[in-house]
């Protein structure tokens, strides 16, 4: 008996159950807020299963992760959370494997590259729930104005740069290294000047490379310094206050999500975009990312959410979600849907983008705490007399202490 259950999950017992389901919220306002998707979800699911009711708590993006946090640490787990980073909960046996709670058909068609990166010490607990890429996004009409072609590398961003500034271009580049997603624009950078967080060969951290250092060298002394990218400090400015720059006409150049060509061409922004421009070339690689669903053990519910989750994950409601931010599937048969539908076609340049992207090491136990040095420390790598190597260190250090306390 113990084995039969083991394999579907746990159940709460008889009775009515209700789900806390704290997610994070990909709107950028009450008109888009992710609150309807989910609310609209709920009440679907609940219609077919009448003794399992779902409680929705949307987030912001900035704070999702931390309140999550907050409530496992109090013993306030939530039945399912969808947020940033699950390696340290699964560390702690504080999740679900997928095997636990997910159908063989929902869970095989899961993205190779995506159930993988979900894997701690081979298990699947990480869910992916949606997936993007970035690409270099500019005004084209700016460019228009300034002659301005597609940047190539980073010489031709900081002439881009310069001749947008005598345009009169408010934020000729925006380098959004603020609290909200400093560590995706960090290691944005960090792939195009041939480095990154980790080392392929063992998956170590190398945040204090040579190569990183250099990278950020060059950001302080041909962007920052110059004044090129705007107003606010990097370290000041955050990603959302970045995207609404760029789809009001302020901003000529940025590292962008699908989401934001759909919110900026609504504004009438025309958008152009090229994959990420390295030193002297196209990047190795871009950023891929994926957000994660989890489900935690403490209430028992196992059954109950992995009934959900499968829902969840059909291609309708996969694409539903996805189409209304401009995102991108993480299944096999959704990405299918999305490629042969018309409506889809300007996500096929992330779609292919996807394969060869680096992801964050999200299965390392200490990624949510070495992110959460990056968000704090990063900026400062590029303010006013700020040291790239100290400040790479002092992170590089966080991140060993962070990898010896697990």
């Amino acid at each position: 008996m113990t084995m039969v259950l083991a394999g579907c999950g746990d159940t709460g017992g008889p009775g009515p159950v209700t789900l806390k389901l704290v997610a994070a919220d990909y709107g950028n306002g009450s008109a888009n807020s992710s609150e309807k998707y989910w609310s609209a979800l709920a009440r679907e699911f609940e219609s077919d299963n009448p003794g399992i009711k779902i409680d929705v708590d949307v987030r912001s993006w900035k704070i999702v992760d931390r309140d999550v946090a907050e409530m496992v640490q109090q013993g306030r787990d939530p039945d399912i959370a969808q947020i940033g980073s699950y390696a340290d909960y699964a560390k702690h046996g504080k999740l679900y494997a997928a095997d636990d709670l997910l159908s063989i058909p929902t869970q095989a068609n899961f993205l190779t590259q995506l159930s993988d990166a979900g894997k701690v010490n081979r298990i699947q607990y990480g869910l992916p729930f949606i997936a993007s890429t970035r690409l270099l996004f500019f005004n084209q009409k700016l460019f228009d104005q300034a002659g301005l072609s597609a940047p190539k590398n980073w010489d031709d961003i900081r002439t881009a740069a310069e001749a947008l500034k005598q345009q009169g271009v408010t934020t000729p580049y925006a380098l959004p290294l603020g609290s909200e997603e400093a560590q995706g624009e960090a290691l944005m950078w960090l792939l195009s000047g041939g480095g990154g967080y980790t080392e392929n060969a063992d998956g170590s951290y190398s945040i204090d490379s040579d190569q990183n250092i250099k990278t950020f060298e060059w950001l302080r002394k041909n962007l920052v310094e110059p004044k090129l990218t705007g107003p606010v400090a990097p370290g000041k400015l955050d990603r959302t206050i970045a995207f609404k720059a760029f789809s009001s006409g302020q901003v000529g150049m940025l590292n962008g999500h699908p989401t934001l060509m759909q919110d900026a061409e609504k504004a009438g922004i025309k958008v152009g975009t090229v994959q990420l421009p390295g030193i002297s070339g196209q990047a190795k690689s871009s950023l891929g990312v994926a957000d994660w669903l989890m489900a935690f053990k403490k209430n028992k519910h196992g059954a109950e959410i992995g009934k959900f989750l499968d829902f969840a994950y059909n291609d309708k409601n996969v694409l539903d979600f996805v189409g209304q931010y401009d995102l991108l599937p993480v299944t096999y048969s959704a990405n299918d849907a999305m490629a042969a539908d018309p409506e889809y076609k300007n996500l096929s340049k992330f779609q292919e983008a996807l394969a060869t992207s680096e992801l964050y090491p999200y299965g390392k136990n200490s990624w949510t705490s070495v992110s959460e040095s990056i968000k704090k420390n990063i900026g400062e790598a590029v303010g006013p007399g700020g040291d790239p190597r100290a400040v790479l260190s002092r992170i590089a250090r966080d991140a060993s202490a962070a990898e010896a306390a697990r």
